[in-house]
This record gives C-alpha cells, structure tokens and sequence, in this order.
C-alpha cells in the first residue's frame, strides 16, 4: 500500500513537468512559424478542447441535482 502511494505522489509531483515541456513545444512551433493565423488557430483548439471538460462537469453536477431534488419531493 505505501508502494503505491509513494508512486502516485510521484506521477503527480511529475504530470506540471511534463505540461510545461509540451506548452514549450508549442511555443517554438509558434514562433518559428512568425504567422497569427497558426496561433490563432492553436489558442481556438485550446479554447475548443477546454469547452468539453466543462460541458461535461455541469451535466453531472445537473443529473445529480435533479435527482437529489427528486428524492427530497418524494420524501
């Protein structure tokens, strides 16, 4: 049990390092490129893929409401 907990603090010690080198990646791409269009477009697919996260906790936290409302009408 201490095995696996002392693996799972260190992916998540690891997961903003390896955010930061793909957010770096990207920025060379961009700048490399010197066109708007193309950060344009990346900031939009960022904005596209942030929509979804979103989307989804809202429709829970709506399913799970309704029914908690529903329980205490009927109650």
């Amino acid at each position: 049990m201490k095995f696996k907990t002392v693996i799972v603090l260190f992916l998540i010690v690891l997961m903003p390092v390896l955010a930061e080198a793909q957010c770096a990646m990207c920025r060379a791409v961009l700048e490399s490129e010197g066109s708007e269009a193309a950060a344009k477009g990346i900031n939009d697919g960022i904005v596209y893929l942030m929509i979804f996260p979103y989307i989804l906790i809202g429709g829970i936290g709506f399913f799970i409401f309704r029914s908690l409302r529903n329980k205490k009408t009927a109650a």
